[in-house]
């Protein structure tokens, strides 16, 4: 979701067949690229956003995330990539990481 040069990282990074859901861009909407790697790994590249859409449309997709996401959360066969973790007090810290983009993965604040 990072965008702009993290988009030919996320190519390289993909798997063949792949399929990359751009739904952000914190380091800018636009990227020179190759775009051999999406051909020869036969990537799909889509983007979409939430903030324009209906409630009912929120409310479905809140709906299939609770059917297909969930259930795999819940058994441990998806796991969320945690780079760190700062306290609370220690915030300013945390952003200076996200600042200088060396993280894989969230960093999360402790309460």
């Amino acid at each position: 979701m990072v965008g702009g040069d993290y988009v030919a990282r996320n190519y390289a990074a993909a798997a063949v067949d792949g399929r990359i859901v751009q739904i952000a861009h914190l380091r800018g909407s636009k990227v020179e690229l190759d775009l051999r790697p999406l051909m020869v790994k036969r990537l799909i590249h889509t983007g979409s956003t939430l903030r324009p859409r209906s409630a009912a449309e929120k409310a479905t997709i809140a709906e299939s995330l609770r059917e297909k996401v969930w259930p795999l959360l819940a058994e441990g066969r998806c796991k969320p990539i945690i780079d760190s973790t700062f306290a609370l007090a220690e915030a300013g810290e945390a952003h200076a990481r996200i600042e200088n983009s060396e993280h894989i993965g969230k960093i999360v604040l402790t309460i």
